[in-house]
């Protein structure tokens, strides 16, 4: 499959195209996470950014940003969005990314991460469905929750502020 690696500065045109591409047909997407990406990594907002390379080329990428809880909880992050080229989708690019990235927030002792997505699909990495976290606007079903801790957060989640970005 390639090397799951950190970002680097000359990643960051291949990531955009990837996040595109990734996103382009898909029904659920406004086709603005590339922008949410770059709005993030503008604000240093990207805690991990990961690239998933092969033969030199990033296919993949993933973006893990800080949330805010309204319980005040701290350490908390945000998955995604998670990119792979359409041609190397369902190779277990994209879980390779997410697994590596869920190992780097455990080194930096997050306290745990919720991701807004198909709920199977997250359930394999311990995402699961928790009414003491939500998200505004999203059934409780579509955002599910990894703690790495014992103490659940209880609350709104609030994503940074780039996820509202249209361009």
């Amino acid at each position: 499959m390639g090397i799951i690696r950190r970002e680097k500065t000359t990643d960051v045109q291949s990531i955009e195209a990837v996040t595109r591409y990734a996103f382009m047909n898909a029904a659920h997407s406004d086709g603005t996470e590339h922008f949410i990406v770059e709005a993030l990594r503008k604000a240093g907002a990207l805690t991990v950014s990961l690239v998933a390379e092969q033969a030199g080329n990033v296919i993949g990428h993933v973006a893990i940003s800080p949330v805010s809880i309204s319980d005040g909880s701290e350490n908390w992050f945000g998955l995604g969005p998670v990119s792979v080229l359409p041609e190397f989708q369902g190779q277990g690019v994209g879980s390779e990314l997410i697994r590596e990235g869920l190992d780097i927030l455990k080194a930096l002792s997050a306290n745990g991460c919720v991701v807004l997505g198909e709920p199977g699909y997250y359930a394999r990495f311990g995402f699961k469905s928790d009414t003491r976290l939500a998200l505004d606007g999203v059934p409780a079903e579509y955002f599910t929750v990894l703690a790495f801790s014992h103490s659940l957060a209880v609350g709104k989640v609030t994503y940074h502020e780039a996820f509202t970005v249209k361009s």
